[in-house]
């Protein structure tokens, strides 16, 4: 469950990551009769280049996606727990939503390798998470819906079963009838609060009609899809910048401006996914401007997402690098683009692996620094997210 709107704490920024340059020394006596074997010189009289060392980044993501079943899988009951190896308690928050983006890590490990035994969890899950949350898959909170529903639909994707399509559908069904007038549009965040309007149940919503469309082709869903992004965008973002605000309040007409990672990630996704439906380079052009506002004002001076806090802040950077990978990926960006998203990507695959992997593979809020046993979920998931993203790149 998405609880931006009441309970989010915030966190310290990043600390700056540390920059290591190889020395090199010019010949020199130590004072002694006895002299250094003398050094060897560059070829060519080039100066010699650090090379950074080779990571099997294939090997990686594997051992990254191990940690969730290692460590969060519940065997007897089939679903992902909130800390590595303790089972779930009352006092413990249930958290549907992390569901849906831990299995979604487990699919990635699939497409990535096409090995049969990350798909063996598919069905095990897809039953597991139904009893655990009293025999159906709907809630009260809509983004929580939305984000189940796009896990449906990639199962279906990734194995063409119906069931998984079914569930997705009738979920849909429901997240879009939470679509009201109030504050102008847009789909409430909770369906016992219709006047909350939030990111992160328009955002999501808008990424599912678009892909009901491709599988359906009803253009009720691609103009449901046109729909939300008009609300959203004329509700929630600053056009000129790429920001994107966290709520409205319908009820009383304020907008809160708080900026996190996952709002920013569906949003471009959103705004991908219309591109590649319509051609429109309107579209594309907005889901750049998100992903460079991420960049620039949400990362640290070091180039690194920051650290949104645990609990459900703990996933914001992991939805945000799923669809910015997806965006990294489209053949319609201009190559000076491509490559600084690249980048961008693969340096925070890279210091989240040297700097910020623990014991087990587990990570913290902090890509910087190692994890520990008291992650929850949602932290070690948005990791396993980023490894499994630069491990698939195209």
């Amino acid at each position: 469950m998405c609880r931006g709107v009441f309970a989010y704490r915030h966190t310290l920024s990043l600390l700056a990551v540390f920059l290591f340059t190889p020395m090199t020394f010019a010949g020199c006596s130590s004072g002694s009769d006895d002299e250094l074997p003398p050094q060897p010189q560059p070829s060519g009289g080039e100066e010699e280049q650090h090379v950074e060392p080779a990571i099997d980044w294939q090997q990686v993501a594997t051992q990254s996606t191990y940690s969730l079943i290692d460590f969060y899988w519940d065997a007897e009951r089939h679903f992902f727990r909130y800390r590595p190896g303790k089972a779930d308690t009352p006092a413990e928050d249930w958290s549907y939503w992390p569901q849906a983006h831990a299995m979604d890590v487990i699919i990635d490990a699939y497409l990535r390798t096409g090995d049969a035994k990350w798909k063996s969890y598919f069905p095990l899950w897809y039953e597991g998470i139904k009893q655990k949350s009293g025999g159906g898959y709907t809630n009260d909170f809509v983004d929580d819906m939305e984000w189940i529903c796009l896990t449906m639909l990639r199962l279906y994707d990734a194995t063409k079963e119906q069931n998984y399509l079914n569930t997705a559908q009738m979920l849909w069904e429901t997240i879009r009838s939470n679509w009201n007038t109030q504050g102008g549009g847009g789909i409430a965040w909770k369906q016992s609060q219709p006047y909350s309007k939030n990111a992160c149940s328009n955002g999501p919503a808008g990424i599912i009609a678009c892909r009901m469309y491709r599988l359906n082709g009803k253009k009720e869903d691609l103009d449901m899809a046109k729909k939300i992004y008009e609300w959203e965008s004329s509700t929630l973002v600053d056009i000129k910048t790429g920001a994107v605000y966290d709520n409205l309040n319908a009820q009383t007409g304020v907008v809160t401006n708080w900026i996190f990672t996952y709002n920013e990630g569906t949003y471009l996704g959103m705004a991908h996914e219309l591109y590649q439906l319509t051609g429109d380079d309107f579209y594309l052009d907005m889901a750049v401007k998100a992903a460079d506002y991420t960049i620039r004002n949400l990362s640290s001076s070091s180039g690194v997402l920051k650290d949104e806090g645990s609990g459900d802040g703990g996933l914001f950077k992991g939805i945000f690098v799923r669809y910015f990978a997806l965006l990294l990926n489209e053949k319609g960006l201009k190559d000076d683009v491509r490559q600084r998203y690249a980048d961008f990507l693969g340096k925070n695959a890279r210091i989240l692996h040297e700097q910020g992997t623990g014991n087990g593979n587990l990570y913290g809020t902090d890509w910087t620094k190692p994890g520990t046993w008291d992650n929850d979920l949602p932290t070690q998931t948005s990791g396993c997210t980023l490894i499994e993203a630069w491990a698939a790149r195209k």
